[in-house]
C-alpha cells in the first residue's frame, strides 16, 4: 500500500471538513497530532492527540453556536511535508462575529497530519470572538 502524499492527505482533510465528515476528518490525524491554536483565548495553546483535537473542534462549534466555517481561498502550497493552505474563517452568534483570512499549516508525515499551526489575520478580533476561559 502506498503512503498518500502530503497534498493528498491535506485534500482529503479539507474535503471532509467541507462535507462535515467528522470520521474521515479525524482519520487524517496521527494519534500523536499536536494542534497549535493561536491567540490569547480559551482555545489557545497546544492540543495533543486525536481526542484533544476533537474536543477543541467540538468546543469551537459549540462556542460559535454551530456557525464556525472555514473556506479555502487559494491553492495549497506544498514544501516537503509542509502544506500551507490559505483560508477564510467565519463565525457568528448574537453577541459577536468574526470574518478573517488565515493560513493553516499542516505537517504531514507517513500519510497522517502530525502537526497543525494556524495563523490569523486579526488575532485580537479572533480572541474577542472566542472569549476567555
Amino acid at each position: 500500500m502506498t503512503t498518500p502524499t502530503p497534498a493528498a492527505v491535506a485534500a482529503t482533510y479539507l474535503e471532509a471538513l467541507k462535507r462535515g465528515d467528522i470520521p474521515t476528518l479525524m482519520a487524517q490525524f496521527a494519534d500523536s497530532v499536536v494542534w497549535h491554536q493561536p491567540g490569547a483565548n480559551r482555545f489557545s495553546g497546544a492540543h495533543e492527540g486525536v481526542m484533544g483535537v476533537g474536543e477543541l473542534l467540538g468546543g469551537m462549534m459549540e462556542a460559535s453556536h454551530g456557525s464556525f466555517q472555514l473556506e479555502v481561498t487559494g491553492p495549497m502550497m506544498v514544501n516537503g511535508e509542509l502544506v500551507a493552505i490559505p483560508v477564510r474563517f467565519t463565525g457568528a452568534r448574537a453577541d459577536a462575529a468574526m470574518d478573517m483570512d488565515g493560513i493553516d499549516l499542516l505537517t504531514v508525515r507517513d500519510g497522517r497530519i502530525v502537526e497543525v499551526r494556524l495563523f490569523s489575520a486579526d488575532g485580537a478580533s479572533e480572541d474577542v470572538f472566542w472569549g476567555q476561559a
